[in-house]
């Protein structure tokens, strides 16, 4: 990610969403929910339905993300992670760049307002 783009993402604000505002939209298939974590923090369980896609991918290379973004430009995009720091970043990252994009927060909020959580079976997004 070029300087210019990291600058222009730092003073991006971006919306923050809860589980309780955005169950039905994720459930419509309107909005989409992303885990940005990184791999080995996957093992412990994910949302269920939630696209794997690191932040390390999206300051990077973006070779998971590409596609992605191409494929579901049109629909919100609710990024979560451990606590809710790294998917503040990328929901900046992703608003800068044109994308509909709000910060779920941390994953122990989706588990704890009872959205299922499953064991990742490889590669999702």
């Amino acid at each position: 990610m070029s300087l210019l783009k990291t600058l222009k993402a730092m003073f991006t604000s971006a919306p923050r969403a809860t589980p309780a505002e955005h169950s039905a939209s994720l459930r419509a298939g309107t909005a989409l929910l992303v885990d940005v974590r990184e791999p080995r923090e996957w093992t412990s369980g994910v949302a269920q339905s939630a696209a794997l896609l690191p932040l390390s991918d999206l300051t990077g290379a973006r070779q998971q993300w590409a596609d992605f973004l191409a494929k579901n430009s049109g629909r919100e995009l609710l990024v979560y992670c451990a606590s809710g720091g790294r998917s503040a970043i990328a929901a900046r990252i992703l608003v800068s760049e044109g994308f509909r994009a709000a910060n779920a927060g941390g994953f122990s909020e989706w588990a704890g307002a009872g959205w299922p959580v499953v064991k990742p079976s490889g590669k999702r997004n």
